[in-house]
């Protein structure tokens, strides 16, 4: 909705947002998911190239001690078997060496480390704010078929993994790379002979990774769907927990959060079952290149082949290469967590959203209000039709009312109108101007809207009263307030106009909230006003006062209003009564009433009690 015409919520289609398709569900491809989430890291290569700077001087660090350890081993044996005394002088050159080496490996350590935290919360904030503007762009269709818990889910939970496996997978694959591969030289140049026994584990550890993987996959593609419809339950219940509580709604809705829960629990305990395993199966591969080693390295020593030192080097060069394996492996699981979040947020980023438009060349401070429906049809499902044909002329200045049974096509009319949704066939004018050639923000600034469902944001009164018009200052905000009759109740409240509202302005009663989008769109000076029973959640002398100030601001514009209770809009120009998406009867209350059809019907049984 415009932020220049904003008056209450948006009026959504009857039943509310369904769950709609639950996502996770198709085959993922996650070599293309992979490669399309690496572009996020490509305006921060050379950050990734002083990362990999600093993870090759920090490893090339540790793989040379092990060499230089294993030197000072030899040098102790060879002094004992020889019987001549220990060279202290060069064992004391070693360990200044070697505190040297740890000391720079470390500060390169935490440069790694540094640099990684700035990749991974930059290239995370750019994708939660690409999320942000895609909802921002999609259609209300969009929220109607999807639980907003789900959606939450993707916008927080998916983005928060993607950003832990950026900050700590990435992190450790590229030292981990490097560590292996500096480690695999300085085996070569030990022991060509031993580092051949050692290589013959590695296909052996390959295997075991893509089979466990290959495996946990698909578990962790459930989870996170699971947990996006814990999420959409949690946030429909607790925000309705009202209306749970007062039907005893509590036992059923625990009930279906448990078999919810347990889906959840069932496929994160699979996923972390399965990657589990692949922890100890790499620990039991690189023991078996220990024992190989330490057996061959003695046969070796034996025959004089290679000094003691140097199977001692090479046996912690074996550890060393089992632990980056084993990292690799480790990690795994939070790859899969994360390229399974990664997926839902691009099902999201790809989904079809409202097409962009240009601004029309119309001057709309011309335009007066009047409307015209031509032959329009719509369905919010294209083979369940809502509107048929609906013809309807509106001067400038006329207030119409709209009646008629729940599902006649009410709301709907105000959702075409605002664009909520796009014709099926047919055109809507506005002074002859087909509001399809308008852009959305054209449209809608055009319109007010006051609904039965308050939308007040987390702020100040003040702020929310001036959401109605960009720029409004202090005096227009407490005129607005005072034609709204909202001045008075505002100014007995501790803060006044600077009173925060908490969640859904809990702190503040429903009449009052109201009162406060009465004012928001008194404010916004509006073309077209949209009262949807807008005085349903007040008391009675509140009503009137608000009925006072409604017809000051309806005055000489043109005004939509859906009405439940028929005595609010007995002045009415012309009410339109519908059923079943079609006009059936118009005309004035007191036309209607000699009708005696089904108006008649229907006022009679509101206040004599008469079945309608």
């Amino acid at each position: 909705m415009s932020r220049q015409r904003a008056g209450g919520g948006h009026p959504r289609p009857g039943g509310g947002p369904g769950h709609g398709i639950a996502p996770g569900e198709k085959p993922k491809e996650f070599k293309k998911t992979l490669k399309r989430l690496s572009g996020y890291l490509k305006p921060r290569k050379y950050q990734l190239l002083l990362v990999a700077i600093a993870a090759i001087l920090s490893t090339l660090f540790n793989v040379i001690t092990p060499k230089l350890l294993g030197d000072a081993t030899s040098s102790i044996f060879s002094s004992v078997t020889k019987g001549t005394g220990i060279d202290f002088t060069f064992l004391q050159k070693l360990l200044i060496t070697l505190l040297i080496l740890y000391v720079i490996s470390a500060a390169f350590t935490y440069l790694q480390q540094y640099l990684m935290a700035g990749v991974s919360q930059k290239t995370t904030a750019e994708l939660r704010k690409e999320v942000y503007e895609k909802l921002a762009r999609m259609p209300l269709s969009y929220y109607d078929r999807h639980p907003h818990g789900d959606i939450l889910s993707r916008a927080i939970n998916d983005i928060d993994n993607i950003n832990n496996s950026i900050q700590q997978a990435l992190s450790q694959i590229i030292t981990s790379l490097i560590a292996i591969i500096g480690t695999m030289i300085m085996m070569f140049v030990i022991s060509p002979v031993l580092t051949l026994v050692v290589l013959v584990t590695f296909p052996l550890s390959a295997l075991v990774i893509r089979f466990v993987a290959s495996f946990s996959q698909k578990h962790f593609v459930n989870q996170q769907k699971e947990l996006g419809n814990v999420n959409g339950h949690i946030e429909e219940m607790f925000s309705g927990h009202q209306v749970v509580k007062a039907f005893g709604h509590e036992k059923a809705a625990i009930k279906e959060f448990d078999e919810i829960n347990e889906r959840l629990y069932q496929s994160g305990w699979r996923a972390q079952f399965i990657s589990g395993i692949m922890m100890p199966l790499m620990n039991f591969v690189g023991n078996l290149g220990y024992v190989f080693v330490s057996i061959g390295g003695g046969l070796l020593v034996l025959n004089g082949s290679i000094r003691i030192g140097d199977v001692q080097a090479f046996i912690q060069y074996s550890q060393q290469l089992t632990q980056p394996m084993t990292q690799a492996a480790g990690i795994a699981n939070m790859i899969q967590t994360a390229l399974a979040s990664a997926e839902r947020v691009f099902h999201l980023l790809d989904e079809e959203e409202e097409r962009k438009e240009e601004p029309a060349q119309v001057n709309l401070d011309e335009l007066k209000g009047k409307i015209e429906f031509n032959h329009v049809r719509f369905g919010y499902e294209k083979d369940k039709p809502i509107i048929k044909d609906l013809t309807l002329n509106v001067e400038p200045g006329q207030t119409i009312a709209i009646v008629g049974p729940t599902g006649a096509g009410k709301t709907t009319i105000i959702n075409l109108l605002m664009r909520f949704y796009e014709l099926d066939g047919g055109r809507i004018l506005i002074d002859g101007v087909d509001i399809n050639s308008l852009s959305r923000e054209q449209a809608r600034s055009m319109f007010a809207m006051v609904l039965q469902d308050t939308w007040l944001f987390n702020g100040t009164i003040k702020d929310n009263i001036a959401y109605g018009r960009e720029g409004a200052n202090n005096e227009e905000v407490i005129q607005a307030a005072k034609s709204a009759y909202a001045d008075d109740f505002i100014r007995t409240l501790p803060d006044g106009y600077e009173t925060i509202l908490g969640e859904d302005a809990s702190n503040i009663s429903q009449g009052q909230r109201q009162l406060l989008t009465i004012a928001r769109a008194i404010l916004s000076d509006p073309k077209i006003l949209i009262l949807d029973e807008a005085t349903s959640s007040v008391d009675t002398r509140t009503e009137m006062n608000i009925q006072r100030a409604m017809n000051k601001l309806m005055a000489g514009r043109t005004s939509f209003v859906i009405a439940h209770r028929l005595s609010t809009i007995r002045d009415a120009d012309v009410i339109l009564v519908m059923k079943d998406g079609d006009i059936i009867e118009k005309g004035s209350h007191e036309e209607l009433m000699k009708l005696n059809g089904f108006y008649a019907d229907l006022y009679e049984s509101q206040f004599t009690g008469k079945a309608g």
